[in-house]
């Protein structure tokens, strides 16, 4: 089902949201939503300026960052746009200390604290930038823009639908613009460059994109919500069930009880077609 949100509930552009689902009624959001009349005006701010860029640029330049001095650089750099990568977290900016793989073995609020600090940097840059324009020091027309939106590694969502409400919330709270969910199981996730990776039925992936929307829309946000299929590689998947799936199946089973499946180009269509509705981009892993 389509749902048009008004803008007496959520403060969005319709156009914005064309051809968007929501199984969820104005009502089911107002109900979740309380009484506390939160404003989270970074993510909003941001996640408007993504959308403008996606439809006015040809293409993004950005690189991934993994801490806020990084984040100023790229800003000075005249990059628009950041990117956080999940495989860095893991590497060298998890809550844990830790050198990790790039498999979802970090803390969950990691790559949430890690959109903090890049935008508490980037507003303390802008602060300064500010007070030295005032004086005289700098010249307005070489101003730079440190508001820059913030794409964020949303991983595998770290388990189900509400592991992915709870994550989307963190990301939100810390400001970011976009945030991606790949479809590969959460407990077996694999970098999009390693062999071993196991995909969840089509439906479950959608239920984890559905869980993101309602929570940029339970919070008045315009988060950019990405949708990341690994079936181009995975060949493996959890359980036979999904119609959509079922094309792709080889009748094999894993030693693990994982089902094979004829990975390749027509798989991640399929997925990514079925993803669209709910998603503002589809991402192909083609690694």
């Amino acid at each position: 089902m389509e749902t048009k949100f008004s803008s007496d509930n959520v403060s969005y552009d319709l156009k914005r949201f064309a051809g968007i689902k929501r199984d969820y009624t104005e009502q089911d959001v107002e109900k979740l939503k309380g009484t506390f009349n939160i404003e989270y005006s970074l993510c909003k701010n941001l996640s408007q300026k993504l959308w403008k860029l996606l439809n006015s640029e040809a293409y993004i330049k950005t690189l991934g960052s993994l801490s806020g001095n990084q984040a100023v650089q790229h800003a000075k750099a005249g990059l628009k746009a950041i990117y956080l990568s999940g495989w860095q977290v893991a590497a060298d900016a998890n809550s844990a200390g830790e050198m990790y793989p790039d498999q979802s073995l970090y803390p969950s609020d990691s790559a949430p604290k890690l959109v903090e600090a890049m935008n508490n940097a980037l507003i303390r840059a802008d602060q300064i930038q500010h007070m030295e324009i005032i004086e005289g020091k700098i010249d307005k027309k070489n101003k730079v823009d440190y508001q820059m939106p913030i794409i964020a590694d949303g991983e595998a969502g770290f388990g189900g639908p509400l592991n992915v409400f709870e994550l989307t919330k963190k990301f939100i709270k810390a400001g970011a613009a976009g945030v991606h969910f790949e479809d590969q199981l959460a407990s077996e996730k694999k970098c999009g460059h390693m062999g071993g990776k196991v995909l969840v039925p089509t439906q479950t992936m959608i239920r984890n994109l559905k869980s993101a929307r309602l929570t940029a829309d339970i919070m008045g946000v315009p988060l950019i919500i990405l949708a990341r299929t690994d079936a181009n590689a995975a060949k493996l998947i959890t359980n036979d069930i999904d119609e959509n799936d079922k094309p792709f199946l080889t009748g094999k089973r894993s030693p693990e009880g994982f089902y094979y499946v004829k990975n390749g180009l027509d798989q991640a269509i399929s997925r990514g077609l079925a993803y669209a509705p709910y998603s503002d981009l589809i991402w192909c892993e083609t690694a």
